[in-house]
């Protein structure tokens, strides 16, 4: 089920937001809190239903909220001021507030000439798009994760068609490829293993007209 509302459509499914037919890049958590507040609205959610819904078991303060407010506010040209979709209640916390309808819709094919890629943890997929991809604590990360062990910046995932780089960002930490603490960019391949302080995150690859048992092979993973 996507969810339309003015000249944008959210599809929680892939999860992405488009303006149109065009993807707009919006970080992991603010995806989430978005999706939330459409699929409950018009009903206001408090702060705290928030934080546990986004950052279950985690300890984060209200700026983190607040931040990802106003990246959502950004991405869609909301007005904080004289806000459109996101309704912020004084001293309780926040609503959609949008005309939307849901419309009933299957996934939107990638192109049969592209590559895609994401990485999965605790069996959700987050998306990674061609160029740089950072992994990290700050709110702009494109996997953004909460922990202590984490750095702002702590690596990051570089894709084109011809390969996928994994290089850690000087972290306190270190960035661990297949149980091995790497040192300088290493190519990933389908179906690594990636440690980043508590977080284990699996690297996947889809090539069209390419399996799975395809992927690996060409990756060198078997025989």
């Amino acid at each position: 089920m996507q969810v339309h509302f003015g000249e944008w459509r959210l599809d929680p499914a892939a999860r992405q937001l488009f303006r149109g037919d065009e993807a707009v890049h919006v970080s992991p958590k603010a995806f989430e809190l978005l999706s939330l507040l459409v699929e409950r609205r018009p009903r206001a959610l408090s702060k705290a239903e928030l934080h546990g819904a986004i950052w279950p078991a985690t300890f984060v303060s209200d700026a983190s909220l607040a931040q990802l407010v106003s990246e959502i506010r950004a991405a869609i040209g909301d007005d904080a001021h004289e806000p459109k979709y996101l309704r912020t209640v004084h001293g309780f916390g926040y609503a959609f507030a949008g005309d939307a309808t849901d419309v009933r819709a299957g996934h939107p094919e990638p192109p049969a000439s592209r590559i895609t890629y994401w990485l999965r943890i605790d069996n959700r997929d987050i998306p990674l798009r061609e160029g740089e991809n950072v992994l990290g604590r700050d709110p702009a990360a494109t996997v953004r994760l909460e922990s202590l062990r984490i750095s702002r910046y702590h690596a990051r995932i570089v894709l084109n068609d011809e390969e996928a780089l994994l290089e850690d960002l000087g972290s306190k930490n270190g960035t661990y490829l297949r149980d091995q603490r790497i040192a300088e960019p290493v190519r990933l391949q389908h179906g690594d293993q990636i440690r980043v302080g508590p977080f284990s995150l699996v690297f996947h690859v889809n090539r069209p007209g390419a399996t799975t048992e395809t992927e690996v092979r060409q990756d060198g993973s078997s025989g």
